[in-house]
């Protein structure tokens, strides 16, 4: 099923964030549906460092490609502002389309862009943002290949101002929209019953940011359709290794902390080490096969 008919369906479409090939594969082996690539957790990840715009299309693109070749599964992809004008949006769309997003998220911010939850956003018109939607739109190769349109009015111009851009997104061709950082149940329950009916809807769960934290099954019920967990994966990850390292620096060896790790042979198996290698031998020409 592609991601757009997906989309169709009544029950809502949880994609966790990753950041790799490893992260996507785990969470493909967990059960996702989909999973999200998330800009600021490539640069947590990559450079150890915050989402404030200095990640690169290119840097996306490598990883977009990395993912395509190991899962399978619908793969939305964090595109930040399209990391320009709006011709710059339509070649960031053709390559991500190429590596292999099903989704492209285009936000609304300047450059340099910062994570939609922390504070000192500036917005680009809303003009200026609907023709970047309508250039993505004209960009892609496949009807298939889902436009989110994203605004981070909330934080800079207000409810009301968001609520206004998003529509003007939808008209200009946006698939699925997505208003970032609402900050109340109220302003939740606003968005989804002036949009539920018309586009699907995304969002976005950020552990301590600025949207109340509900699951999927509550985000279901309210009206959304697709709810991402982006940067979740990376901070689990960051506080398993900061406990990796202290306790490998104080005592000198990994044996306390082994039953919180795989070893070798788990996270082979996990990767899939013996399967690759029984492939690999089909062409080693050896004649005995």
């Amino acid at each position: 099923m592609s991601l757009k008919r997906r989309l169709q369906d009544p029950s809502i479409l949880l994609a966790p964030g990753v950041y790799d090939a490893l992260t996507g594969l785990i969470a493909q082996k967990a059960g996702a549906e989909a999973v999200y690539l998330s800009g600021a957790s490539i640069a947590y990840s990559r450079f150890g460092r915050p989402d404030i715009g200095l990640v690169s299309m290119s840097e996306v693109a490598d990883t977009v490609a990395a993912l395509r070749d190991r899962i399978d599964i619908p793969l939305i992809v964090d595109a930040d502002n399209g990391f320009g004008n709006a011709l710059n949006v339509q070649r960031t769309v053709r390559v991500f389309e190429r590596m292999g997003a099903n989704a492209l998220q285009l936000e609304d911010q300047t450059m340099p862009k910062r994570c939609g939850h922390l504070d000192g956003k500036s917005l680009i018109s809303a003009a200026e943002m609907a023709g970047k939607i309508r250039a993505a739109c004209d960009a892609r190769a496949s009807r298939e290949t889902l436009v989110i349109g994203r605004t981070d009015a909330i934080a800079v111009e207000g409810f009301s101002a968001a609520i206004d851009r998003a529509g003007a997104y939808l008209e200009a061709g946006a698939d699925v929209l997505f208003i970032e950082a609402p900050q109340s149940m109220e302003e939740i329950s606003r968005l989804v019953q002036t949009f539920r009916d018309k586009v699907p809807l995304m969002a976005n769960m950020v552990e301590g940011g600025k949207t109340p934290m509900l699951g999927a099954g509550e985000l279901e019920a309210l009206g959304f359709s697709l709810v991402i967990f982006p940067g979740g994966i990376v901070r689990a990850l960051a506080a398993t290794a900061r406990d990796y390292y202290a306790n490998l620096v104080e005592r000198g060896s990994n044996e306390a902390f082994r039953n919180r790790m795989f070893d070798f042979n788990g996270l082979n198996d996990l990767i899939g080490t013996p399967e690759m290698l029984r492939q690999g031998a089909i062409y080693d020409g050896d004649d005995t096969r």
